[in-house]
């Protein structure tokens, strides 16, 4: 939007920052569900809510791993999904289908297409079918609610089937299993059952969901159905059907107009229709849903940064892209089916591998009593399970794609000052555990070396070698994490007083110096890490390649190249490693000018704001910052990558505030922010405020100075203390060309002696 009268514009900057505006009108539910970004676009009535209720679409072979394709048929309306996931899809469990006529056989395939595109906005969505069928959805945290309108002149049927299950055509064996279920009714047509199901990408064995539904009207007709494949063994008035064969219910009505009501529990079906009559009682208006949806969302979660600008394009960037950050984890308190506890209980972690670097440390500042919980949470999974999670899901751990980086997780919160309930003696043993334990195999066919549900697989390795052989699979990235995560041991263990175990993991977190070859060279560099076997010597390596970069491979998911510059918590030995301060600039820039560097890839987040870390260059960190900035938009195939739970999304939204975090410190580094005023609420009074004169978003973003709360700055970084902990101010003067305005003390790097 361009302003070309001057009061419009002092209206629109205005306008955003009115206290109580709702902040939804700038949201694209559809941000992200395209081009590999896997984002769910349904309804998530909360953030981190259990019930995330959405049409699940099937197109030829490929896979819908948050239930919804732009292209294809909608074969059902379920409750559970999980956004921006990869690997293979999760849930698609308690569905629901509408059909128009009297349904011969239920085991049959009567998916629809779309006739329009579907609609979409925080706390509601519609689908619009072939057969006429309108399907509207709003939700609670535990419970849906269907609006059905069917065509006038025909019998309205709606299917319930509990054995729907999104599947996977990948062939890696990552495919749900239904395993069996149970479906009962009532005369009104009331009906209860359960369903249970395996796998997912987390390998997870079984797990059940128990539903409750309820209709807005008494059904023509009621049936309970059971059978195998799209062959029927029972279709009767009203008995009940158990077992592993596919079972549900039938319902027809003659009214035009249906509304459904289904409440769901991992603990049973009392429970279920406890949180369906708790939370969207008979007669509920479906706006109030919608309306209050709305406002959670706005309350905990879009207020928390309250912006001033004329770019409608970065409203609707900043506040799709928070939406993206906060519909997984679930918060599963009180919905936890393996231990009673008082603590609180999440799942749907994808993946801390993914989120560690940026999302949970944003994740405290806009949601930090959630925040607390979810550390207490992984504690408590540790208590009972025995490892804290690297990911989780059906209340299960699993996959561990490097490290234990709830490790670094834990480190962040500890020294960003995270006190509140968490036991942080136990969260010391948590850590230690993943540091120390070797968790058992659990013969994943993609990595059969060792264990991918939880803890450090490699461990053997790393306390016998200090470093990983080719003995096990992504030996080199595996190792370069387990730096970090030992980092993240000295950090808690210094705060703690233990000063043996703090000197131990400081030590540890420089193993990674143990995989660098100096000899290893690529395009006028030298020194690089790579494999190295059991007797000292190292694996022959180009620097450009990491293999099929998966599972079976020395590197997971990105180049020797990236992992070279992995280290922020020893960046001054890096530099020296690498040749100095020119080489290390002309390092980050050759991850551009060889087109190594990938938007899309979490290994490579922190690498483009490494310049920060070499005097004078911090205008570079802006540069790479602002190129990067511009392969995000709010529409549907605006993330440069799969979302993965958020993790992209929270990595744009630091760069409009124009800072980034390292995890597991207390450094932030010093990009530019994007609007000329932001404010972020950091809770109990506290605010962070934020403004820029003299430049814009485009062309004018350079840093010409830089005050922190009312001092002139020279520092490339500020840490938690100076700005987050209790609030403070940035004031920027930007302009189009770079000065050196960051004469100060570079950033910090404990494991380099230089803190």
């Amino acid at each position: 939007m361009t302003c070309t009268i001057r009061i419009a514009c002092i209206i629109s900057l205005l306008h955003t920052r009115v206290a109580g505006v709702d902040l939804t009108q700038y949201v694209n539910v559809f941000q992200g569900t395209t081009s590999g970004g896997n984002r769910f676009p349904g309804v998530v009535a909360a953030p981190f809510a259990m019930v995330k209720l959405g049409p699940d679409v099937q197109s030829g072979t490929t896979d819908a791993y948050s239930g919804y394709l732009a292209n294809g048929s909608v074969w059902g309306f379920s409750m559970m999904h999980e956004s921006g996931t990869g690997g293979a899809p999760k849930y698609g469990v308690v569905s629901q289908m509408p059909y128009v006529g009297s349904l011969a056989n239920p085991l049959i395939d009567i998916s629809q297409p779309r006739t329009a595109p579907d609609i979409g906005t925080v706390g509601y969505y519609k689908s619009s079918l072939a057969n006429g069928v309108s399907v509207e959805l709003a939700a609670s945290e535990h419970a849906g609610l269907y609006q059905y309108a069917f065509p006038s002149s025909d019998v309205g049927t709606i299917v319930v089937d509990a054995s729907h299950v999104l599947p996977s055509f990948r062939g890696l064996g990552w495919d749900q299993h239904y395993k069996g279920g149970n479906f009962s009714m009532a005369e009104d047509g009331s009906y209860e059952g359960s369903g249970t199901y395996d796998n997912g990408w987390n390998l997870s064995p079984d797990w059940t969901i128990y539903f409750c539904g309820r209709f807005s009207s008494t059904p023509t007709s009621s049936k309970s159905f059971s059978g195998n494949g799209a062959t029927l063994t029972s279709y009767d008035t009203s008995t009940p059907v158990s077992g592993t064969q596919r079972v549900g219910g039938v319902f027809t009505f003659s009214p035009s107009n249906v509304t459904s009501r289904v409440g769901i529990s991992y603990i049973s079906t009392a429970k279920a229709c406890q949180n369906l009559e708790g939370e969207i009682p008979a007669g509920t208006d479906f706006q109030s849903l919608v309306s209050q949806a709305k406002d959670r969302w706005n309350t905990e979660v879009f207020s928390k940064i309250q912006i001033e600008t004329a770019n409608a394009a970065g409203q609707q960037l900043l506040y799709s892209s928070m939406l993206g950050m906060f519909m997984i984890p679930s918060n599963l308190t009180g919905e936890n089916p393996g231990w009673s506890s008082p603590e609180p209980y999440y799942s749907d972690a994808f993946t801390l591998w993914d989120t560690h670097r940026c999302h949970t440390p944003l994740f405290q500042i806009i949601e930090p009593v959630a925040y607390e919980e979810f550390i207490r949470s992984l504690i408590d999974i540790w208590r009972h399970d025995g490892y804290m999670p690297d990911a989780r899901s059906s209340n299960f751990n699993g996959r561990t794609q490097g490290g234990s980086n709830a490790d670094n997780v834990l480190a962040d919160a500890y020294v960003k000052g995270v006190r509140g309930a968490v036991n942080w003696d136990d969260g010391f043993a948590a850590m230690q555990t993943d540091a120390e334990k070797t968790p058992a195999n659990n013969n994943d066919p993609q990595a059969p070396d060792s264990s991918t549900k939880e803890g450090r697989g490699a461990l053997p390795d790393w306390l016998t070698y200090g470093y990983i052989t080719p003995t096990y699979t992504r030996a080199v990235s595996r190792a370069v994490e387990y730096a970090s995560n030992d980092f993240g041991l000295y950090q808690v263990a210094s705060g703690l007083g233990k000063t043996a175990e703090a000197a131990t993991y400081l030590e540890r977190s420089r193993n990674w110096r143990n995989h660098w070859n100096p000899a290893a060279a690529s395009n006028n560099h030298s020194g690089f890490v790579v494999p190295r076997l059991a007797n000292g010597s190292f694996v022959p390596q180009d620097p450009l390649s990491c293999g099929g970069c998966y599972w079976r491979d020395a590197y997971y998911e990105d180049v020797p190249w990236v992992y070279s510059m992995n280290m922020p918590h020893d960046v001054a030995e890096l530099k020296t490693r690498i040749g100095g301060d020119d080489k290390f600039v002309d390092r980050i820039d050759k991850l551009f000018d060889l087109n190594i560097f990938s938007a899309g890839n979490e290994p490579g987040f922190t690498s483009p704001y490494l310049y920060n870390f070499v005097r004078g260059k911090q205008y570079k960190s802006v540069e790479r910052s602002r190129a990067i900035g511009n392969l995000y938009n709010s529409g549907t195939g605006g993330l440069p990558g799969n979302s993965d739970a958020g993790a992209m999304e929270s990595n744009i939204v630091w760069q409009m505030i124009g800072l980034w975090p390292l995890t597991g410190q207390t450094t932030f580094l010093i990009l530019s922010p994007w609007f000329s005023h932001m404010t972020i609420d950091l809770g109990t009074g506290r605010t962070l405020d934020m403004s820029s004169t003299g430049g814009n978003k485009d062309t004018a973003f350079y840093i010409q100075s830089l005050k922190v709360n009312g001092q002139q700055w020279t520092q490339s970084y500020v840490t938690w203390g100076d700005v987050f902990a209790n609030g403070g101010t940035m004031e920027y003067v930007l302009g189009p060309t770079p000065v050196d305005w960051a004469t100060g003390d570079m950033p910090p790097s404990p494991a380099s002696g230089d803190e």
